[in-house]
């Protein structure tokens, strides 16, 4: 044992602390994987590559094919080049929204392009997160599934600034698609619109009105989503249904019925379900 050996150990005992202290690097990003998550890591994050990302045919999305016809010619101009919309698919729960904004990407994946999975919590990374992709070759969606803002919360102002509002011009190369059950995903309270102004006889939301819509205002292209009918459900239940190996007759009719009254909802999910456990129990 030498005099320097206690030292040795005062300086490793340093580092281990200092070790334990520094958030660890993250991980190089895979880019030749099609679909991304963001994960926070630290102080930062990093985006996760996708290993078995959920993969969704048009064909597949029954009773909005205006929808359908909307996503993808947007999407056919942005992958060309050409001036693209950032959209915002809003309505009914399990009418297709998230689904479609999957199918859209799996139908352009093998030009290249590429889906990002961005979560609310996340919306604070957004800077990093653009900064990450704007100099990349690729084409991005950057996909916020279930976006709604309740009072108080600031990453609709960071998101905001990311679609229109920034010094910084909106990147080439990424398209921001989010669904939402809220048209203008802020809650809108009764007093707001009694708030409002009188002047040279004309009605003027208050101010706070104004701040809730500006947020889907920026979304360039809005499609709704809305109940599906009964004939429409069952025609997505047929098409699930014999798409899944089954057989579709008016026993199947009937059963597509009461599930979906138990249910309390016709939808394209309700359908999907229906039909998983129908077919199974055959």
């Amino acid at each position: 044992m030498t005099q320097f050996d206690p030292v040795l150990k005062r300086l490793e005992q340093l580092l281990d602390r200092v070790e334990a202290l520094v958030p660890p690097l993250p991980p190089e990003t895979d880019w030749h994987a099609q679909a991304f998550r963001w994960r926070t890591a630290g102080r930062g994050g990093y985006l996760q590559a996708v290993r078995h990302p959920h993969r969704i045919e048009l064909d597949a999305l029954q009773n909005i094919e205006p929808q359908k016809a909307s996503i993808v010619r947007n999407t056919e101009r942005f992958l060309a080049g050409l001036p693209a919309n950032n959209v915002l698919l809003t309505g009914a729960r399990g009418t297709g929204k998230s689904s479609l904004i999957k199918a859209c990407w799996n139908h352009f994946s093998a030009t290249g392009l590429k889906l990002l999975e961005v979560d609310k919590a996340d919306l604070l990374h957004l800077g990093d997160i653009v900064e990450q992709l704007e100099d990349r070759p690729e084409k991005f969606l950057l996909f916020c599934d279930d976006l709604s803002f309740e009072e108080g919360e600031v990453g609709y102002k960071l998101l905001k600034s990311a679609l229109d509002g920034s010094i910084a011009a909106p990147s080439d190369n990424i398209l921001f698609y989010a669904t939402s059950n809220r048209r203008h995903l802020l809650p809108q309270n009764m007093r707001e619109n009694l708030d409002v102004s009188y002047e040279d006889g004309e009605l003027r939301p208050t101010d706070s009105t104004e701040e809730k819509v500006s947020l889907s205002d920026r979304f360039g292209l809005w499609l709704s989503f809305y109940p599906f009918s009964q004939d429409e459900y069952l025609a997505a239940a047929e098409h699930w249904v014999v798409a899944l190996g089954g057989h579709w007759d008016s026993k199947a009719e009937r059963a597509a019925l009461l599930w979906h009254r138990t249910r309390g909802a016709r939808s394209g999910r309700v359908a999907w379900q229906f039909s998983r456990d129908y077919v199974e129990s055959q």
